[in-house]
């Protein structure tokens, strides 16, 4: 047995392949936090205009006499086209890394909203969608990569700062809409433009840094990634990752996608209103974020995995039965608890297959994609026949799927 091969497993399990890693060649002192803030803010401004499709849904249902059923559709498109493309770029980056390739990323995300603004038909607003999809296929996989590069080996702390960068541009998006976009209509859209091109320009910044710091270095050979796991080890993992991303993306579907409506139907919130509850919901989804990952550092990723999916369930299932007060208390302790799982999630699997950090991170946001966009369509068609009270009450049980993270590995040693 090699010494690389005796390396044991932390308390929790956590894979320990990682060191040698040829993606992550991060110096071993302290992170790059100039990088960190840059990527983080960057991933704000886009999830920013990703976020305004959504807080804009009771504008364009208005204005297209949309059904909840197209409602779901277009978050299916957006959400589709991410998903699709995350892993395919995933994958072409980890073997020809392509640092320019950001700042287009959020230009196709500028396209996207541009058409949003001035879309004519329901059938644009579906191309907008795409384009911000588009946008998002390009941005997350090769970000991820660049915030595990300036993490300085912290791997889950840089995680963190980069996804609560994208749940704060999330959360902000509905409080914008209901500045701007419900009292000026939809055209208003266009003025977050300007966003868009101060994300073009902190990403050159970036693609600078890992242009000159990482791809220049490329050429040199790199040792060898050794996995920590037997490879059917490593995709029983996986499986099991990636169901507890379903679970927790087609239940956040639910609340994202219908909880305005649920708010205006059950409670008789008016639009402005019901934003910002659902800003409530997604400032504690971006706080559970920046928490998740620092204390899967400290404590090891499986109990922070285990906790923030299952110990979600309790909350779910009475949120159906609360009045305004109690809706809004537990829908922030959903979000604050739900939303430190990927972090855990995303650095654990990139644990478990070094080296293909581009792949498995577009795998992950792509499949988190997907199933948003999936959840919002086929929950979309269960409200267009039931209610969304009764969706809600029936997404409630997502969260008991959190018990399958008991099946990732304990104590496993490859020979």
């Amino acid at each position: 047995m090699t010494t690389s091969a005796a390396a044991s497993l932390d308390a929790s399990a956590t894979p320990t392949g990682a060191a040698s890693d040829p993606a992550s060649l991060s110096q071993k002192s302290k992170p790059a936090f100039g990088i960190l803030a840059g990527i983080s803010s960057s991933h704000m401004i886009n999830d920013m205009m990703q976020s305004l499709i959504l807080a804009m849904y009771p504008i364009l249902k208005g204005e297209f006499s949309l059904s909840f059923t197209q409602i779901g559709l277009i978050t299916l498109t957006y959400q589709l086209t991410a998903s699709l493309l995350q892993p395919l770029v995933g994958l072409f980056t980890d073997r020809r890394p392509q640092p320019y390739s950001l700042p287009f990323g959020m230009m196709s995300t500028l396209i996207g909203l541009m058409l949003l603004a001035f879309a004519p038909s329901f059938g644009f607003v579906l191309l907008a969608a795409a384009f911000v999809g588009i946008g998002s296929s390009i941005f997350h996989p090769e970000s991820s990569r660049i915030a595990r590069l300036a993490s300085g080996g912290q791997h889950g702390f840089a995680q963190s700062v980069f996804q609560v960068g994208g749940n704060t541009g999330t959360a902000i998006g509905p409080l914008l809409a209901a500045a701007v976009i419900v009292p000026f209509g939809q055209r208003s859209v266009a003025w977050f433009g300007l966003a868009a091109l101060l994300g073009i320009v902190l990403l050159l910044q970036v693609s600078r840094w890992y242009a000159a710091h990482h791809v220049a270095k490329a050429g040199r050979k790199k040792p060898a990634a050794a996995a920590p796991y037997p490879p059917k080890v490593v995709m029983g993992a996986i499986a099991v990752l990636l169901v507890l991303i379903f679970s927790k993306y087609f239940y956040v579907a639910g609340i994202s996608s219908f909880y305005t409506f649920y708010l205006m139907e059950r409670f008789g919130l008016t639009v402005q209103n019901a934003q910002l509850h659902l800003f409530f919901f997604l400032f504690a989804s971006a706080l559970g974020t920046l928490l998740g990952g620092p204390v899967g550092d400290r404590i090891g990723r499986k109990p922070v995995i285990w906790v923030s999916i299952l110990g979600v369930a309790p909350f779910a299932l009475l949120l159906p039965h609360a009045d305004l007060f109690w809706t809004t208390a537990l829908t922030v302790v959903i979000g604050l608890v739900l939303s430190s799982a990927f972090s855990a999630i995303l650095v654990y699997a990139q644990e478990l297959m070094p080296g293909k950090v581009g792949m498995v991170s577009g795998l992950f946001f792509g499949f988190a994609f997907g199933m948003g966009g999936l959840g919002a369509a086929v929950l979309g068609i269960f409200a267009d026949h039931t209610s969304i009270a009764f969706v809600y009450q029936t997404i409630a049980y997502l969260p008991l799927l959190g018990v399958v993270a008991a099946l990732l590995p304990k104590g496993t040693r490859r020979d």
